[in-house]
Order: C-alpha cells, then structure tokens, then sequence
C-alpha cells in the first residue's frame, strides 16, 4: 500500500514489514533513505523514518505489523549532543555503549556509524550483546567494519569473533571481558580510527554493576555512552574510573519486547547463520573439542571402568575418560543414575564427575574455528558417535575445521530454542 507523509513527520514502522521509498526523502538513524531504497523489517523491530521532504512510501506488511506517524523527530536531542562531543575527541576513538534491555542501544550504535561515516571516517561496530546479537549470531561475540550507510546492524555480516555459547554473560563473565578486550585491540590494529562497542542489557544489581564496571576497566574505552530512562544507570556510570561518560536518554518511541520476541529474533538470527547447512562428521582424534574436557582425558583405565560397571550394576558405559580432576561417563539412551549415586562415584572416585547419556548431546549449539583460531560459523550437534570417535554437525561453514567449541544452548534445525543444556 502507498504511504503519504509530510516533511518534518516520522512513520514508525514495527515488522515485519517492508518499506519502500517511492518518491521525497528521508532519514533512517541518520543514514539517507532516497527513492528506490528498500527496508525489510524483522518481526520484533521498529524502524523510524524521519520525513526531509514530503514522501510517499510503498508498504508491505504482515497482520501482526503495525505504523504510527507522529510529529518531528524520535531521535533524542541528547543523542545529537553526544555525537558532538564524541566528534571532538582525539582519533582513534573507542565508544562502549550501555543500557538495559530494549533501550535502544543497538540504535544509538547504528546512529553514531552513521555520523561518524558523514565525517570519512573508518568505522567499525563490536557486538558484544549475546542475548540480542545483530553482528554475527547469538552467544558470540562479533564485529564488522561498516563502510556505508547502515540502518540495522543485522545488515551486516560477521567478519569474525568469538563463540561464547550462551546467551547472558553472567556465567562467563571472566571469558567475556577477556574475548571484547582482544577484539578491540585486534579491530583497532586494522585502520580503524572510530570503533563502536556494543553491550548487553545485563545493568541491574550489584554483580551486573561490578561487571560493567570491570569490563570497561578491561576493554579501555575513551568514552562510555549510557542510555537510560531515567538514573538507572548512575550507579554504573559512577564508578567508572578514569574514563569519560555521558549519559543520554532512552527515546520515547522504543519498543519493548517480551521474552518471547526475543527469542523470536534469536531465532531469525540462528536461522540466517545456518543457512546452507549440512550435516558434516569431525573425527574427535583430529579435531579440537573446547568448552569440556571431552577428548582431553584417558578413555583406558580397565580398572575404572572395572569399577564404573560395578557402581553401574554389570552395565558397562559406552563412554569413559579421566582427566586429573574430572570424570566423564556416557550412558546408554536407557540408563541413568540419579544426584546421589553421582555423588558417590565422585567419593569413590576422589573426582568431580559428570554422568549423561547417548543422545543428550543432540540440538547443542556449537562455533567452529580455523587452526589460526578464526571464528567460522556456527553448528547444532546432530549426534556424537562414542566408539566411533565422530561427531556430526548439521552447519553452513565449508572448508577445513580445527575445532568446536560447546555452548550451553540447544536448538532445533529451524533455529528454535529448546532450553539451556550443561550436557558436558
């Protein structure tokens, strides 16, 4: 459908949809929008169109989709004010963005590269949202050098980063700050003079106030953009040490979304870095296996295994290794044991000791690396054969893999999300 809108007006438009400029002109978070120019809209995302010049708009959108033209612009006026000042600083420039969850920090980012692109410089964005990653897919860390105008970061592809394997940093707080330190100072070794930095909406408490803290103590911003609705982020920003802040306002029009949208656009996310997939078999006795100690250990002690039979009732596991702390034992599909009679393997044994069974593997999230350590792609397990010693993964990446690194989430094919797994 056609769409006339007057100058000095903004459509917001919440997908999906797709929106076409058919004549006037206007502006996407400060990125030009001019005749021709296409914009598809993911379920669970607003778009503002701010009108320069009187516009008329070709529509597509789904029932569950939804327009609103309000007056003037949605952009703060302190967003404005910020990139101002960020302007001035001294190249190269490193900028964190935070905020809560649906704060508009992912449009703050892509408002900033586009400012920054107005002024010739090179630009590039880290993503270091898990939960909601736009540059790469969830449960990593990505980053790519933008060298147009851009007006959703998902535009974009990964050109590396890190697998994390899960979707909140609280448990891995530590190989969080560690991944985002090195990948600002790798990005910043490659000709970039303004670097955007991405982070979660993790901001609530005092373990979150501690790590955000201690992530920009880490990483070594020159600036800290905080966007908030209110003061919420003051006692973050507060104890930020040695770096300058600026704390700037959440728009009005933000959409927030419920836990299941966001899985939503979790889900698009998995499904658009899974394309092309087929299922490929890693021998474990060649390939690097991180994130567990699956394949590091011993699998030939006859007298554990003597032992574990015994403990197991005269079954024998189809599965058995030893590290110097840990113990791994796999199952088949139709045993289990229960919390206590793990516990006492692990006094018998003198050991920490995981029990799973055949199959349990299956529908967990993996990231492939190249020997040099690059980031490749992402996977789901689709079964790990124990004597055999293979692993097959239903992936896009092609070509040589060294390693798989395990995450904590499981999907399905599709991209759906199935639940948290600690499988290993």
């Amino acid at each position: 459908m056609k769409r006339k809108v007057r100058k000095s007006k903004t459509l917001l438009v919440d997908g999906p949809a797709s929106v076409e400029l058919v004549s006037g002109e206007a502006e996407v978070l400060s990125a030009t929008f001019k005749k021709g120019d296409k914009v598809v809209i993911r379920d669970g995302k607003r778009v503002p169109f701010e009108v320069t010049k009187n516009t008329t708009f070709n529509l597509l959108i789904a029932e569950t989709a939804s327009l609103e033209e309000i007056d003037g612009s949605t952009i703060p006026t302190s967003w404005e004010i910020a990139s101002r000042e960020i302007a001035s600083m001294k190249k190269p420039n490193t900028v964190m963005v935070m905020g809560e969850v649906d704060s508009g920090k992912t449009s703050f980012c892509v408002y900033l590269a586009n400012k920054a692109l107005k002024r010739k410089l090179n630009v590039a964005v880290i993503d270091g949202d898990l939960g909601q990653s736009d540059i790469g897919p969830p449960a990593t860390i990505g980053f790519c050098h933008i060298g147009t105008p851009v007006r959703d970061l998902f535009e974009l592809e990964a050109e590396d980063g890190y697998f994390v394997g899960v979707t909140s940093p609280s448990s891995v707080i530590d190989k969080v700050e560690t991944k985002l330190a090195d990948l600002k100072n790798r990005v910043l070794g490659t000709n970039v003079d303004f670097l955007i930095l991405n982070t979660d909406g993790w901001v609530d408490g005092e373990d979150a106030i501690r790590y955000k803290a201690h992530l920009a103590e880490r990483v070594m911003p020159d600036i800290v953009v905080g966007i908030q609705r209110e003061n919420e982020l003051d006692p973050i920003l507060s104890t930020l040490k040695g770096v300058r802040t600026i704390a700037v306002n959440c728009p009005l029009t933000i959409r927030k979304r419920d836990r299941e949208q966001r899985k939503i656009l979790r889900q698009l996310s998995y499904k658009k870095y899974l394309k092309g997939a087929k299922v490929r078999s890693f021998s474990l006795n060649w390939t690097r296996v991180e994130g567990t100690f699956l394949t590091s250990g011993k699998s030939t002690n006859t007298e554990r295994i003597a032992t574990i039979k015994e403990l197991l009732g005269g079954t024998n596991p189809i599965y058995y290794e030893e590290t110097p702390t840990a113990v791994l034992i796999v199952l088949r599909k139709n045993r289990w044991v229960d919390e206590t009679q793990t516990e006492m393997f692990e006094e018998i044994l003198g050991k920490r000791v995981t029990v799973t069974r055949e199959g349990e593997e299956e529908g967990l999230l993996v990231g492939l690396g190249s020997e040099e350590g690059r980031f490749l792609g992402i996977g789901i397990i689709h079964g790990i054969d124990y004597k055999r010693r293979v692993m097959k993964v239903y992936t896009p990446v092609r070509g040589e893999v060294s390693s798989v690194s395990l995450g904590q989430v499981k999907l399905d094919e599709k991209g759906r999300e199935l639940g948290a797994s600690q499988v290993f």
